[in-house]
């Protein structure tokens, strides 16, 4: 009966120390991504990701793994940008998750859409896609709720000028780190749609 008690006592201790390992390792994770962001993320992307300006995207709430890797794209250059390349030239795998978690972990930002008209447009497109020229529902990757995942970012709450300069970037391919598909999607977008679609994603 001494040894079991003595096992129990024994477990609840080893879950203590992992639990404080974990909470320990969870803080310094953060410390680390705010020196990170206090030194030079936040001119751009605001102390939390919030960015108020449409000409940079919002990075709270961000899937990790996504923000993660495109940061590795900008410093191997595979994503193109003369600003992010010094800004990420220093950075090491590690600095890159540590504000992946950062960004990931910071609440999301909901505002209504500037253009509610053009913003139900942009709804049906993003719901049920073009059939007439074939450009498919956005949903269909991204989520209905346009969350994303690892590998897909999510859309819900961006920028709509962000959004609206991607599509184009994609269209022209001056953007070609990320997934092929999104080039044979966004062909066969008009404008209208690019912005009728950005609108909607902004206000979600």
């Amino acid at each position: 009966m001494a040894w079991k008690l003595l096992f129990c006592r024994s477990a609840v201790v080893a879950l203590a120390l992992f639990a404080w390992a974990g909470a320990s390792y969870a803080q310094a994770d953060e410390a680390r991504a705010r020196q990170i962001i206090g030194g030079s993320c936040f001119l751009c992307h605001g102390p939390d990701g919030e960015a108020a300006s449409e000409g940079f995207p919002r990075l709270a709430a961000q899937n990790a793994e996504y923000i993660a890797k495109q940061l590795e794209n900008f410093k191997s250059g595979k994503r193109k940008s003369s600003a992010m390349s010094s800004m990420v030239a220093n950075l090491s795998s590690d600095d890159m998750a540590a504000l992946g978690r950062f960004y990931a972990s910071r609440p999301a930002h909901q505002e209504a859409a500037q253009d509610p008209q053009l913003a139900l447009a942009g709804q049906t497109l993003y719901q049920s896609g073009n059939q007439q020229s074939g450009v498919p529902a956005c949903a269909s990757c991204h989520g209905k709720d346009a969350a994303g995942n690892a590998a897909l970012p999510r859309l819900a709450g961006q920028h709509a000028g962000y959004l609206q300069a991607q599509l184009k970037q994609f269209n022209q391919r001056e953007r070609t780190n990320d997934n092929a598909v999104m080039h044979a999607v966004v062909e066969k977008m008009t404008a209208a749609e690019m912005a009728a679609v950005s609108q909607y994603l902004s206000g979600k």
